[in-house]
């Protein structure tokens, strides 16, 4: 047996040694993170269930991290970091749309047998999921509710509602910036979902009409545009996962399941960046 005396202090250059030094594991909290997949049933594949879903919530809470900083840069009219965390942004959607590929090697039968096991635990409540939509636009105050469980959670997903979401921000931006917006539209209610405003179609058309004048905001409006189709891409993605492995069931969370997805499908969140095309 060799002793800890007698072990290799490298191999080809790599510390072997860490009983004084942070690892990779130390550094990543992998203890925590590898030890959190509790399978309530004996079923072999309630781990793909779980370690899917918690996959997500951590890409998510990237997203979260990405978002927030975005708000703060258009707010100081500083966009090319913006532009840079949108596009990671739409990039880790793109993560989120593959990742539901591995889930649906998850078979009906297979589901079956630990959806008993799940309660009412449904992705409905997942609050980094409802802070995603309300940060890009999509307010619902009624939904709160189901985070009231967790006072902390409840109170920062209130002050999204309540904060303008980055659609907001662009818009006032083009308002400090000389495009005429209506007075109403800079002064909405935050809590409100995004409704369409002509002056603000007719403020983006006019810097499609001229982008080269108007780089950065048409450079902008892109990232946008970006960012809406790959969250469509990840909640067709849910959908039609969702309808593959149980189909028009009713959810755990108790939902319609798949005919309620199919309604999110409808969502637009930038709704005049989208009109704007059949004119141009």
């Amino acid at each position: 047996m060799t002793s800890k005396k007698d072990a290799p202090q490298s191999w080809h250059g790599a510390k072997m040694d860490f009983s004084q030094a942070m690892s990779y594991g130390d550094y990543l909290g992998l203890d925590q993170i590898l030890s959190a997949q509790h399978p309530r049933s004996p079923n072999h594949n309630e781990m793909l269930f779980i370690v899917q879903h918690q996959t997500s919530e951590l890409w998510m809470k990237l997203m979260l991290h990405e978002l927030h900083a975005v708000q703060t840069q258009m707010r100081q009219g500083d966009l090319p970091p913006a532009f840079k965390m949108l596009a990671r942004v739409a990039r880790i959607m793109d993560q989120l749309v593959h990742a539901w590929d591995v889930l649906a090697t998850m078979t009906p039968p297979e589901y079956t047998a630990i959806r008993p096991y799940l309660g009412n635990s449904s992705g409905f409540q997942s609050a980094q999921y409802r802070e995603i939509e309300f940060i890009l636009g999509n307010k619902n105050a009624a939904l709160l509710t189901v985070h009231e469980k967790i006072p902390d959670v409840h109170a920062r997903l209130d002050t999204t509602l309540r904060t303008p979401s980055i659609y907001d921000e662009a818009i006032q931006l083009m308002a400090r910036q000389g495009f005429a917006i209506d007075p109403a539209r800079l002064q909405a209610d935050w809590t409100q979902p995004t409704v369409a405003n002509n002056s603000v179609k007719e403020a983006w058309l006019k810097i499609y009409r001229a982008p080269t004048e108007h780089w950065a905001l048409y450079e902008l409006a892109e990232k946008l545009v970006d960012l809406e189709t790959a969250f469509r891409f990840w909640r067709f993605r849910h959908v039609t996962t969702v309808e593959r492995i149980i189909g028009f069931k009713t959810g755990t969370g108790g939902t319609a399941g798949v005919s309620y997805l199919k309604k999110m499908l409808d969502v637009v969140l930038f709704p005049e960046l989208l009109a704007l095309r059949t004119e141009l």
